[in-house]
């Protein structure tokens, strides 16, 4: 399987990305508005590619040149296990290599799997 990650062009990508969103089910319904269309636009976005098919994406938030903080990873679940995710955020320390990269997550394991040092945790003012 080839894979080759891109960054996101909202014409050419944007059609696809939402079936893989949509797949995900009632937990990814947030992203499924014209807000998160101008966020993708607006943020750090790689979409990846296996075979020239869509396959997963990844979007991030460049906290003014600071910190690159990985907001969203999503791989379409037929593609999952193929270190898809990995190379999507690892593009982030090439593209940024004078900037601290960390992941916002709700999939602790996942990282943890990867390698990743957990640093913190995330809150929810209400």
């Amino acid at each position: 399987m080839k894979i080759e990650i891109k960054k996101y062009d909202h014409s050419r990508d944007y059609d696809n990305l939402l079936k893989i969103i949509k797949s995900e089910g009632e937990e990814w319904k947030d992203y499924l508005n014209s807000k998160y269309q101008e966020a993708l636009k607006q943020s750090i976005t790689y979409v990846a590619y296996a075979d020239n098919e869509l396959c997963g994406y990844s979007r991030s938030i460049d906290d003014f040149g600071l910190y690159v903080w990985v907001a969203d990873l999503l791989v379409d679940n037929r593609y999952r296990g193929h270190s898809i995710g990995k190379k999507l955020v690892e593009c982030l320390l090439t593209d940024y290599p004078n900037q601290d990269v960390f992941v916002m997550s709700d999939v602790d394991e996942y990282y943890k799997k990867l390698g990743y040092r957990k640093e913190g945790s995330i809150f929810k003012i209400e």
